[in-house]
């Protein structure tokens, strides 16, 4: 009889129920129970889960590594999804394995390269895949003299933390003046430079913004899954333009995909993202984790998260090749229940509480659950 397997995603973002789902619908019709913790005790995946428990406040990436490994071995967990403290995680991935649990994250070189954009791009560029041009800024000077060149050469000037994901503190400078006109509708990315320039001097500390220009549509991600011998199984591309996405096979977008995703060692699922420059593609950024939108090559017929957990168990799943590409859609809210009580409860068989252990939390606000629409 083949055994269940046990899965737990820590303090990751609402949208991964669906990745929850896609895991208890495997193709294999195995057996999966997971395991899910969080800082907010209102998070989906915490009522979607089979245990969960909220996690401890206050810890250091060591002694996070400490708690998560805890976790492991009083809950049974064969593979571990780590979004929280990824970087630390990995760096005990000989310890998580000897207690029976495999880490589905790449190597820490790899997370420690896309960690900070600045370091990113200059890797990338060595290997030849296209970048667009960006400055690291830390004052108000540097700040103006890279939007003043980007604007010389006819492109619209933004910037983003150097080290960051989800798109949180992405804004677009505007020369216009602060006016009622930006107060209409809804809030926008765009910031007039002087009130930006004007912060930054009142700021007690320098800021590190990649400042860089307003990249075009389409976006595409490709979603990677890679084993750990640096072969590609999967690359599948998510277009995005507007309201409108849809999926790709070009090599346009595949091929520089693959040479990072192989040339980095971006083990497991991995999502490469890029924007046009112009006429050509570039790349915009890379996650070494599962996207959120990861569920929706479901429309292709691929489940990939599955696939990836079997690759972390040793079972190479092969080629992973959609015998389809979905027809274009939208995505729209949908609600999902929540737990009935501030703290999760646990299934019957697992109620048995878990000795206390100092923890820390560094959370990301939880993001919206999402369901894809065909158009």
């Amino acid at each position: 009889m083949v055994s269940r397997v046990r899965v737990w995603l820590n303090r990751t973002y609402a949208e991964n129920v669906f990745f929850m789902d896609q895991l208890r619908r495997n193709p294999s019709d195995r057996a999966v129970e997971i395991h899910a913790t969080h800082g907010d005790p209102d998070s989906p995946v915490l009522a979607a889960a089979d245990t969960a428990e909220l996690e401890p406040e206050g810890l250091s990436p060591a002694g996070y590594v400490e708690y998560a490994l805890v976790q492991c071995v009083r809950r049974g967990i064969d593979v571990f999804v780590p979004r929280l403290h990824q970087s630390a995680i990995v760096a005990h991935r000989a310890e998580f394995e000897a207690a029976g649990t495999a880490v589905l994250a790449p190597p820490p070189e790899a997370v420690a390269v896309f960690h900070d954009k600045v370091i990113a791009y200059e890797a990338v560029q060595a290997i030849g895949v296209p970048v667009p041009p960006w400055y690291r800024v830390r004052s108000e000077d540097e700040l103006v003299a890279a939007v003043e060149e980007l604007e010389a050469g006819g492109h619209r000037a933004c910037f983003k933390p150097a080290s960051g994901a989800g798109g949180v503190g992405f804004r677009v400078i505007t020369r216009s003046p602060f006016s009622l006109s930006q107060l209409d509708g809804f809030p926008s990315p765009y910031v007039p430079l002087d009130l930006v320039v004007e912060a930054l001097r009142q700021a007690e500390e320098p800021v590190d913004w990649l400042v860089m220009p307003r990249l075009e549509q389409p976006e595409v991600s490709v979603d990677c899954l890679t084993g750990p011998d640096n072969r590609v199984r999967m690359a599948v591309g998510r277009t995005k333009n507007g309201r409108r996405r849809g999926f790709t096979l070009h090599e346009q977008w595949l091929d520089p995909a693959r040479r990072l995703a192989e040339g980095f060692g971006l083990h497991y699922l991995s999502n490469i993202q890029f924007r046009m420059f112009g006429d050509r593609p570039v790349l915009m950024d890379v996650n070494t984790r599962p996207a959120g939108g990861l569920h929706q090559l479901s429309l292709c017929g691929i489940n990939a998260p599955w696939a990836a957990v079997q690759l972390a168990l040793g079972e190479d799943p092969g080629e992973v090749v959609p015998p389809f590409l979905g027809q274009d859609y939208s995505v729209v809210s949908g609600p999902r229940p929540l737990r009935p009580v501030a703290l999760p409860q646990q299934r019957a068989e697992a109620a048995e509480p878990l000795p206390p252990v100092p923890v820390d939390s560094v959370g990301a606000a939880p993001q919206a659950a999402v369901g894809a629409l065909p158009l």
